[in-house]
């Protein structure tokens, strides 16, 4: 085993916040027994796992080894992620064939998983679901009845976008329309909320089309009104991809916006961003990986005595954990946002490895020594 530094902390108080989801069918059928692991893992995806859609750090042969010989699930384990645009079940599915282990959709704890939690207030309501992938088809999977995408809002005002014409990459595309309601039915229809899902892909447009929404209380063209209200999935300034350096993500996003809009505005914009680092996001994890069955146990009410997050930006894995405080146990790898010989300086981790296969060979060496399941 190689040796790991590791650096002590104060406990941090956490905030309670509760978001369950039914565990997901491909867990049911699992033998029940008596014994339970005592631990559990909470992974990053970009930066830890994955860099694009390859995978990094040995994640394949790292997740195995929580698997038993059979596949079934040996340690509960989840993947804790900023990133987002497509449906769990998608994800999930994705990871799957990305990892080569299986990955139910009750292990993807996304960014804009605590939408879920606003379906029952703008269920029937006209929202407007912003960024790559499938963003609609996200909230109407959480049960928002009457969500369009940014995509097919904009499409039904003419000239809403003055640049559409410099745009050769959307000449001649067909916007996907996830509605069956009429044009005249939509510009007429004040929208209640905007969701900015994932990472939004046409900045200038989305700016614009935006804050034609929020500053004329939901109708772009007309009166002003009262700010609809705004949700951001995650507020991360950046994140890490294949390039050599970090990419602007939402957070930045959200600055451009906010600033743009408070140029233009009498009254400063308002929202309200989910995704790590806040606290609830840990409490959502601690509970969902409660309701995680393995080879060992269904799933049900237990004790978790060390929660482990792997992650690899400081500000934001870290930071989290840290402010989540007991039982989370935060490790730090190198193969993302961080890159650094020595522990970061202001949110330092508990450990640092170079690898999440060296963080799941210390998790499981650890966890053995104290006699833990594994």
């Amino acid at each position: 085993m190689n040796n790991f530094r590791i650096i002590a902390r104060n406990s941090l108080r956490r905030r309670d916040f509760s978001l369950r989801s039914p565990p997901s069918r491909s867990f049911c059928n699992l033998p029940q027994e008596s014994n339970r692991p005592s631990y559990g893992i909470a992974f990053d995806i970009d930066g830890v796992i994955l860099l694009g859609s390859s995978p990094v750090g040995g994640s394949p042969a790292a997740l195995r080894r929580l698997y038993d010989d059979s596949g079934a699930l040996k340690i509960p384990f989840l993947f804790l992620t900023n990133g987002g645009g497509l449906p769990e079940s998608k994800r999930a599915s994705e990871m799957t064939h990305l990892l080569g282990v299986p990955v139910s959709p009750f292990q993807m704890v996304q960014a804009h998983s605590p939408f879920r939690k606003l379906a029952n207030r703008f269920g029937n309501e006209l929202v407007v679901a912003a960024g790559k992938g499938e963003p609609a088809a996200v909230m109407s999977n959480y049960g928002f009845k009457n969500v369009v995408s940014l995509d097919e809002y904009a499409s039904y005002f003419d000239n809403i976008d003055p640049l559409a014409p410099y745009k050769k990459w959307m000449t001649g595309q067909q916007v996907h329309k996830e509605t069956t309601r009429s044009r005249a039915n939509v510009v007429s229809e004040r929208v209640q909320a905007a969701f900015i899902v994932s990472d939004p892909v046409d900045w200038s447009r989305d700016i614009q089309v935006l804050c034609d929404i929020l500053r004329t209380g939901g109708l772009p063209g007309k009166e002003s009104g009262p700010q609809p209200l705004l949700y951001f999935a995650n507020d991360d300034l950046d994140y890490q991809t294949k390039f050599p350096t970090e990419r602007l993500g939402m957070g930045a996003f959200r600055i451009a916006l906010e600033s743009v809009f408070n140029r233009i505005h009498d009254n400063p914009l308002e929202y309200t961003s989910f995704g790590k680092p806040n606290p609830f996001v840990f409490k959502n994890a601690e509970d969902v990986l409660k309701e995680i069955p393995t080879s060992h146990s269904n799933q049900g009410s237990h004790h978790f005595k060390t929660l482990y997050m792997v992650g690899d930006n400081p500000k934001i894995d870290i930071r989290g954990a840290r402010q989540a405080g007991s039982p989370w146990f935060s490790i730090l790898t190198r193969t993302g946002v961080f890159k650094g010989k020595d522990n970061h300086p202001e949110f330092p981790a508990d450990l640092v490895v170079d690898t999440v296969e060296e963080a799941v060979d210390f998790i499981l060496t650890r966890e053995s020594a104290k006699g833990s399941l594994i």
